[in-house]
């Protein structure tokens, strides 16, 4: 017996940043066809000569306008064959970080608009997407404590409570922050730069930075980030 297959292979991306004390997600609004008007992840269909990396940094590039430094694979949506009302579709989801206020978003191709929303007050969504959503925060916030993906959120240079505050926020809950500072410190991977943050009232604070580079250098020598 000949066997049928007529399944189409896509990928979606769930990009995350962190802005107003809120994690957000970035969405499209569909331009075309029977979800016109509906929001969902940015992503699309892959050609037949790309790789699904190649195909979900140009789907971010043509929905949206971006290009992301930090982009893994999260998992494959399948299972629901009616997750698509059009067809049989398999979808292989990324999920990236962000700093917001380093882009301008500018939609295109299959999208009307393009906004960040508040991963806590998300619009009615197409497809499986709230279901895609939910796992990659739980990816992010289980890996937060074991890999230092968090400065991905921030500025180059930062404030010690920015950093703590992207925890809170990331984990939904309050940190120790005595503690918290005392830990990362000791690690070697957070450094001064000797700069100051300019402030309107109340003494200067001191900036840091995350040094990858030797970061990387620590974990081929058995080094684990752990919070």
């Amino acid at each position: 017996m000949e066997l049928i297959q007529d399944i189409k292979v896509a990928v979606d991306a769930i990009v995350f940043s962190c802005t107003h004390n809120e994690l957000k997600v970035l969405l499209i609004k569909q331009k075309f066809g029977s979800l016109k008007d509906q929001w969902a992840l940015v992503g699309g269909f892959v050609k037949n000569n790309e790789s699904l990396n190649d195909a979900v940094n140009r789907e971010l590039h043509e929905e949206t306008g971006i290009k992301v430094n930090y982009l893994e694979q999260l998992y494959t949506f399948g299972d629901r064959i009616d997750r698509d009302p059009r067809f049989r579709v398999i979808t292989i989801a990324y999920f990236a970080l962000v700093n917001s206020t380093q882009f301008t978003l500018k939609a295109g191709t299959d999208a009307q608009d393009v906004q960040w929303f508040a991963v806590n007050a998300l619009p009615p969504l197409a497809f499986d997407h709230n279901e895609i959503i939910k796992k990659a925060k739980n990816r992010l916030q289980n890996k937060l404590t074991y890999q230092p993906i968090g400065f991905e959120l921030l500025n180059e240079e930062f404030l010690f409570s920015e950093l703590e505050n992207i925890y809170c926020i990331l984990l939904e809950k309050e940190i120790d922050r005595r503690n918290f500072r005392k830990k990362i410190l000791s690690f070697g991977i957070v450094e001064q730069t000797g700069k100051f943050a300019k402030r309107t009232k109340g003494r200067p604070a001191k900036l840091f930075k995350f040094n990858k580079e030797k970061y990387t250098e620590l974990t081929k020598e058995g080094f684990l980030f752990d919070i």
